[in-house]
């Protein structure tokens, strides 16, 4: 039996609400690797993200400056850390940090913390609003869009392609509207949340699927597991679902991995309709918060990431379990106020 190698991981993403981030989960299967004895170094946006505080996730958690702050805010940050922790790889887990973490990926491999993203040229290529340039692009099925800044705009694009269409903010969340009202609604309540622009989407019909896939940047996809959603929130999220055995899903995510040279995990929101056409709804340039059903399944995706950022050679996974199931549930986490002190006023627990 091989020695595990101890290595020091910091990781985002550690809200694990009703709309969780994939924090935790990566955090599961890294902690589950036969070839990992990790020390998870949390970051955190937020004082009340929950992954700080549950029990055997974080060894230690920091909080580090909101996207918004810019590269060499965050960079800063993760120096004070590093001198601290030693780390020696990062995993960033949500869509609007990945820009800073790319850009200061030299950086960071010159301290000795390696990272595996995406090029900006390919989180560009997948954003919500370069989408339909993107299928045009690698000759690969997409919806019809629209991208509006104004209200005013949305009656028009329903009149070509009609009701229902779907509302989506730049970074996240998306509403079916059935009608104008609907519509204007869901505009400025993303608006709000999100800003400008938002993208109007054609409705496509047919039965939504999901896969997990990680790229070796060379056009190889080494690992992918679809995905059926059996139970889904109010915010359009999982909350149970099932891997499923589909050769047309695993054809997608071989060629998305080849003509895009995929670096990094990512997931692929996918409609399936009645006439066996794959639509590309989304493609969200990270793990998704499923992501433990992965590891469940046969195909460790975020243990088998963090060897290819070590510069292991890896082999593509060619089986997985089908029929695994993941069920979300409530579990009320009590915290000392101490605790809650420790991360709002020092930045560290």
């Amino acid at each position: 039996m091989t020695e595990k190698r101890k290595i020091t991981v910091a990781i985002t993403g550690l809200n694990n609400i009703d709309s969780p981030g994939p924090g935790v989960a990566v955090i599961r299967c890294l902690r589950e690797s036969p070839d990992f004895e990790v020390r998870i170094i949390g970051l955190s946006y937020e004082s009340m993200e929950p992954g700080v505080y549950m029990e055997g996730v974080c060894d230690k958690s920091y909080q580090i400056p909101y996207p918004t702050a810019g590269s060499e805010s965050l960079l800063t940050r993760l120096q004070y850390i590093h001198e601290k922790e030693k780390l020696e790889a990062i995993i960033p887990n949500f869509d609007a940090e990945l820009f800073n973490f790319m850009k200061i990926a030299p950086q960071l491999k010159a301290m000795g913390i390696v990272t595996f993203l995406p090029t900006a040229e390919q989180l560009e290529a997948r954003d919500k609003i370069n989408l339909s340039t993107f299928g045009q692009k690698y000759d690969m099925l997409v919806p019809r869009s629209a991208i509006v800044h104004q209200v005013y705009q949305i009656p028009a694009t329903a009149r070509d392609w009609g009701y229902p269409i779907v509302v989506k903010g730049k970074f996240y969340e998306a509403t079916v509207a059935y009608n104008y009202d609907q519509a204007e609604k869901a505009f400025y309540k993303l608006q709000a949340k999100w800003g400008l622009p938002i993208i109007l989407q054609e409705f496509i019909k047919g039965t939504e699927v999901n896969i997990a896939a990680l790229g070796d940047g060379k056009g190889q996809c080494i690992s992918a597991i679809p995905m059926r959603k059996l139970y889904i929130t109010d915010k359009g999220k999982a909350w149970a679902g099932i891997t499923i055995e589909d050769e047309g899903l695993a054809k997608l995510s071989t060629q998305f991995a080849k003509v895009t040279k995929w670096r990094g995990g990512f997931e692929l929101e996918v409609m399936k309709t009645q006439e066996n056409q794959y639509y590309i709804m989304e493609v969200n340039p990270r793990f998704p918060a499923w992501i433990y059903l992965t590891a469940a399944a046969g195909q460790n995706q975020p243990a088998t990431l963090l060897k290819v950022a070590l510069g292991e050679k890896v082999v593509p996974f060619d089986k997985y379990e089908v029929g695994k199931i993941f069920l979300r549930y409530s579990w009320d986490l009590v915290i000392d106020v101490t605790d809650f002190q420790q991360i709002s006023a020092y930045g560290e627990r």
